[in-house]
């Protein structure tokens, strides 16, 4: 399983339009592609070692949701987008790849930023209002616990719609491909250690010398203590935040839009109020296989059960 998740990155990359004969750009190319893995694997031992998968919560059927999404998305979705983005740019719009290669490295940031993070802030609040757009949510906050294997816990239609992953595709077309090596591992790095049960955070809170730079930090981009409350299951406990919290790698889009909800403390209790379980190839192939329990909101897209995101908590018999 680790050669599939240390290549996943394989297809995709050959589409970044860099040179893969000068050797500085294949060692970035590497690193790029490491730092996720390595990152991943050290979490998850850190994590292992405080016996978070040996006393948990977690089914076999989260096991499987948790490694099937965190294979499909890296080797089947994002390479398939990229792919079909740069042969339609190649195709029908050859006059302008690679049309912004020598705009200045800023602006090449700031536009992943805003068409990649941004777009992805929006996607995943709209999937906490819209009860269609929920159904493909829901896989990463049914599970009752954290751990960086939540990441990327999604139905594979959600990241196959993502709007931020085929505009990450348009820009590595028009030329942003080198930045795009350095900007992904970034992300992954800040989104996994926000899901991670390490913390990290913690000792940013307990010297009152780093609370200066603590302010800062859980302002600009998301931490556990931020994230942790978006997965927490009620606001009625002061500390979660169900319906906010959407960033992504940066927290400031929350606090741009009025969605941000800060106490640098964590949530003891996870999950959605609507824990009607299903096997894991519902969860993440709905639509396309549905559940065969009418009760379930998985059943149709649209039922009589559907689960509203936007109600902070109420008893759910299933």
């Amino acid at each position: 399983m680790l050669d599939i998740v240390v290549n996943n990155y394989e297809i995709s990359y050959k589409f970044l339009n860099i040179s893969r004969n000068n050797k500085d750009d294949m060692e970035n190319e590497l690193i790029s592609k490491s730092i996720p893995v390595i990152m991943l694997l050290v979490l998850g031992i850190i994590e292992a070692i405080g016996g978070l998968y040996f006393n948990d919560k977690r089914t076999k059927n989260d096991w499987t949701i948790e490694l099937v999404s965190l294979l499909t998305l890296p080797t089947i979705v994002q390479p398939a987008i990229f792919i079909l983005t740069i042969w339609i740019g190649k195709t029908w719009l050859p006059q302008y790849e690679d049309y912004f290669v020598n705009l200045a490295i800023g602006w090449q940031i700031l536009a992943f930023l805003v068409l990649d993070d941004m777009t992805q802030y929006w996607w995943h609040r709209l999937s906490h209002s819209n009860r269609m757009m929920w159904k493909l949510h829901r896989p990463h906050h049914v599970v009752e616990e954290m751990g960086v294997l939540v990441t990327y816990r999604n139905a594979i239609l959600y990241y196959a719609f993502m709007p931020g992953i085929w505009l990450s595709a348009c820009l590595i077309f028009l030329g942003m491909g080198y930045v795009y090596l350095f900007y992904l591992p970034i992300k992954l790095a800040v989104i996994l250690l926000a899901h991670s049960e390490t913390k990290w955070d913690r000792f940013l809170y307990s010297n009152k010398l780093l609370s200066p730079i603590a302010w800062v930090v859980e302002r600009v981009i998301s931490t556990p203590s931020t994230h942790f409350a978006h997965h927490g299951l009620t606001a009625e406990d002061g500390v979660s935040h169900p319906n906010g919290n959407y960033g992504n790698l940066l927290f400031i889009w929350d606090m741009i839009f009025g969605t941000a909800k800060i106490t640098r403390k964590y949530p003891t209790k996870f999950g959605a109020w609507n824990q009607i379980k299903e096997p894991w190839y519902v969860q993440l192939l709905f639509p396309l296989i549905r559940s065969k329990r009418p009760e379930s909101e998985l059943h149709s897209i649209r039922t009589k059960n559907d689960y509203d995101p936007s109600v902070d908590f109420k008893e759910f018999d299933s």
